[in-house]
């Protein structure tokens, strides 16, 4: 089967055709790379996939939401060394997710008012950030540029730029955060200038064969956010700017964070986890106002995703509800070279094992989504494996 056989991202040949996904991991205290999470993504990498990729990344201090995000330095290069070290001696590829959560980072974790494309309100991290002078968008340009240069010294084989999902450089794209009314701002060849001036650059320091992967979004999944028609020309313009891949998710973290994943809202286990007290009273209270639930179907993200690769000449990597055999078998038949997976190889890490072996065809996860709750709670894991509902059937 095409899922099974090697194939190549740039100058870098992957075993087979299945990459773990960029899935939050929380096991980042302090902002460190901690035994955890090597072993978290050492088991994945044992368990079968091509690469896996380390999730999320700040590319500077200033760009995390949360104290458990890791954000790349000298400091801890020795430990993401370990980390790639213990995920090529599985036989795997390791790759990191960079980016910046631009005005949803929260004001307490960075001590100092959060940077946007224009002022925002962020009412998950009751942050209001201010807009980015050109000083602090040739800032982070470096600062991407810099983490990506880290990355491949501490034996990454390729690198994620996260330009979806509401993040920074999707901040800037998204006409519902970017108001700006200079060369950042307005049309959409405004809104893709900073974002395209960091893959470029990113482009050129990395060299042409090592893999610059780019996550972004086919749409943001609300009110003046972009659609697909969109999302095409900002594929053309990832392309020409030196992207190897591009994987077109969708949805807002800050808005409708669950249009990426679908399946179940966990509210309670949600609320349960916060360590603010008004968090924990306010997504009790208002938690399905404020979050939008999305119900699963297989291959969500299936039609627009083929409407971005039919626009371009470099690889699409699917994602979106490929938790079957028979799934990933449409996805290379559609003509994708590659797959990302998450929850599948949370609820089992030897999933892709075991589709490989015949074992099983399809994931056990019920998508219930409750391993997005532990995230803030010591770090993910499948709790419907824990309390034994999947086992029993």
């Amino acid at each position: 089967m095409k899922v099974f056989t090697p194939s190549k991202i740039a100058g870098l040949e992957l075993k087979n055709r299945i990459i773990r996904a960029g899935c939050f991991e929380g096991m980042c205290q302090n902002g460190q790379v901690t035994d955890q999470l090597i072993e978290h993504h050492r088991r994945v990498a044992e368990g079968g996939v091509a690469m896996t990729t380390l999730a999320y990344c700040a590319v500077s201090k200033d760009g995390r939401a949360f104290g458990h995000e890791l954000w790349i330095r000298n400091e801890i290069l020795p430990d993401l060394k370990k980390f790639t070290a213990a995920i090529h001696k599985e036989g795997a590829k390791a790759s990191i997710q960079l980016g910046h959560c631009g005005f949803f980072t929260s004001k307490k974790v960075i001590g100092k008012r959060p940077l946007g494309a224009s002022p925002k309100l962020c009412v998950f991290t009751l942050s209001y950030c201010r807009e980015m002078t050109q000083s602090d968008i040739e800032e982070k340009i470096n600062d991407f540029v810099n983490a990506s240069l880290l990355a491949k010294k501490a034996g990454f084989d390729a690198i994620e730029i996260h330009a979806g999902h509401g993040y920074l450089l999707s901040q800037f794209l998204s006409p519902w955060t970017n108001k700006r009314k200079d060369e950042y701002g307005g049309s959409l060849e405004n809104r893709l200038r900073f974002p395209v001036e960091v893959i470029n650059q990113v482009r050129n320091v990395l060299g042409p064969e090592f893999p610059v992967l780019i996550k972004m979004n086919q749409r943001d999944g609300m009110p003046e956010g972009i659609d697909i028609e969109d999302a095409i020309q900002v594929a053309k313009a990832f392309e020409n700017a030196g992207a190897s891949a591009l994987i077109p998710s969708a949805g807002f973290t800050s808005n409708v964070p669950f249009l990426m994943l679908r399946g179940n809202l966990p509210v309670k286990e949600m609320s349960n986890n916060q360590t603010s007290l008004l968090n924990r009273i306010g997504l009790k209270l208002f938690g399905r106002f404020m979050v939008p639930e999305h119900p699963y179907e297989p291959l969500f993200l299936l039609e627009g995703s083929k409407q971005i690769q039919a626009a371009v000449n470099i690889p699409v990597i699917y994602i979106g509800g490929t938790d079957s055999l028979s799934g990933m078998n449409q996805i290379m038949d559609e003509g994708f070279d590659f797959v990302q997976i998450g929850r599948a190889t949370i609820q089992d890490p030897d999933f892709v094992k075991k589709l490989e072996s015949g074992e099983i065809t399809k994931s056990e996860c019920d998508h219930c989504n409750r391993c997005v709750a532990a995230m803030d709670a010591g770090g993910v894991y499948c709790v419907s494996n824990e309390m034994g509902f999947l086992k029993k059937k």
